[in-house]
């Protein structure tokens, strides 16, 4: 049977298998969504089915509020805080959850990811924030839709713009990431685990590794981003 949201289909299986190729997931620890504004729904992975045997035709159609439009699986347990992001930021087409190592082991920590280096600042000018871990009320409460809650809470009091900080740490939890399509939610999502590692292996080599200083942060995002951009072709 032929279906109106087969490209979205699509679009999300691939992402959903880039997550994999590119060592991001575990077992079926993770997922991709895409976003079709126009129509007001996406698309998710389905609950707990293998990479390798994940078909296009296995992907999850619902609405902005968790009804399922299309598809025969349960999706993603984390289909309400995609979702919600959805919902309430206008701007983003896709969004990537992984339990990738480093990222994940930084959201245990409970710490934000400083800015050490050029290839963190290729990419944002600000530490990747962490979340507080979620209160107890809203744990008993809707555990998913509350964590888009946490997320838009984190942004508002640590005053960043989900349009330029694309990523985000949930406190003893793990890393979301978003982006235009799908395809860069996933880009962010590997972008953030490799800045993880570096960071981690920065605080291991020197404790006190400066951050890195402002010039620099201002040249790199710059040479990549807005008007007077030079990278790339």
């Amino acid at each position: 049977m032929s279906s109106k949201y087969k490209d979205l289909k699509q679009e999300c299986y691939e992402a959903n298998m880039q997550l994999d190729a590119l060592g991001l997931v575990v077992y079926t620890f993770g997922n991709v969504s895409a976003v079709d504004r126009k129509n007001g729904v996406f698309a998710i992975k389905p609950s707990g089915v293998p990479y390798e045997v994940l078909k296009p035709e296995d992907i999850v159609i619902l609405d902005f509020d968790n009804n399922i439009i299309e598809g025969t699986m349960r999706p993603s347990s984390d289909t309400k805080t995609h979702s919600y992001l959805y919902k309430h930021w206008e701007d983003i087409g896709g969004i990537a959850h992984t339990h990738a190592t480093y990222s994940c082991a930084w959201a245990q920590s409970q710490l934000d990811i400083p800015i050490f280096g050029t290839t963190h600042a290729d990419h944002l000018t600000s530490d990747i924030p962490c979340a507080p871990p979620m209160s107890d009320d809203l744990i008993q409460g809707n555990y998913e839709h509350n964590t888009g809650i946490q997320i838009l809470d984190c942004f508002k009091n640590k005053g960043l713009s989900y349009q330029e900080v694309e990523m985000i740490l949930i406190g003893n939890h793990g890393p979301f990431a978003w982006g235009k399509n799908a395809a860069k939610a996933v880009y962010n999502s590997k972008v953030l685990e490799v800045v993880a590692e570096m960071a981690y292996l920065t605080r291991q080599i020197n404790p006190n590794a400066p951050r890195l200083k402002d010039s620099l942060i201002k040249k790199h995002y710059e040479r990549k981003h807005g008007k007077n951009s030079y990278y790339g072709q």
